[in-house]
């Protein structure tokens, strides 16, 4: 039977190559759920006017170039994400002791990555709709059952702080803002990415801290404790 949709065909391909991998079945389902979404939702909409998040104040604008169809963005990271939620892989900046605990880690991502393609929305702490403080809280209370403050600039306060940015993990929070006033936070999967809820008319994403928008607005990162 021919494939309707060549984009899955190629999609299958790629996950099927790690599937002698750890956790390859996790995310051959989670990757296949995502280019199963309608067309209609496959393309991310260019943000508009910049709405605010939550207490978390305003999000930015994003670039059209950072609107990708759910298919082709999660091929882009297939290979990358399915290495981070393999045992061992994506902690080597962390201790023995935080890798004694990287079981939580893989946790928070999968949790996390099984949440893209939700849709953003202003005060949102459930899977209906996030803002980026919402996601982020609600990854992290019903992985690990860890409650953080519900505003980005209140979970900036805690947890151990990452002061060389070359030091990152796999889990850790990374803070964004402007002027010097953090607004927005995500969740870092490792390969200079995060995954985030960015702002009105974008969904659950995973973005680039190394070019495009947030290069330049990255503030700081702490380690939650716990995890």
């Amino acid at each position: 039977m021919t494939n309707p949709n060549p984009r899955h065909g190629r999609l299958g391909a790629v996950c099927l190559t790690h599937a002698k991998r750890g956790y390859g079945c996790l995310l051959f389902s989670l990757l296949l759920a995502i280019a199963a979404v309608p067309a209609f939702a496959q393309q991310a909409p260019v943000a508009g006017p910049m709405a605010a998040d939550s207490a978390d104040g305003p999000a930015p604008r994003t670039s059209v170039s950072d609107s990708l169809s759910f298919s082709d963005r999660a091929l882009m990271l297939a290979g990358d994400l399915n290495r981070l939620l393999v045992p061992g892989v994506g902690l080597a900046n962390r201790t023995e002791a935080d890798a004694a605990e990287s079981t939580g880690v893989k946790t928070v991502l999968s949790r996390a990555l099984a949440l893209l393609g939700t849709p953003y929305r202003w005060g949102g702490t459930t899977p209906d709709g996030f803002d980026c403080s919402g996601l982020v809280g609600y990854v992290f209370r019903n992985a690990l059952g860890i409650e953080l403050p519900r505003v980005s600039r209140d979970m900036a306060k805690t947890g151990r702080a990452i002061t060389d940015r070359a030091q990152l993990a796999a889990g850790d929070l990374v803070f964004f803002g402007r002027k010097g006033r953090v607004d927005h936070v995500g969740i870092y999967v490792g390969e200079g990415r995060f995954v985030h809820a960015p702002s009105k008319g974008k969904d659950v994403t995973v973005s680039s801290m190394e070019t495009g928008y947030w290069s330049g607005k990255f503030m700081e990162a702490r380690r939650v404790d716990g995890i």
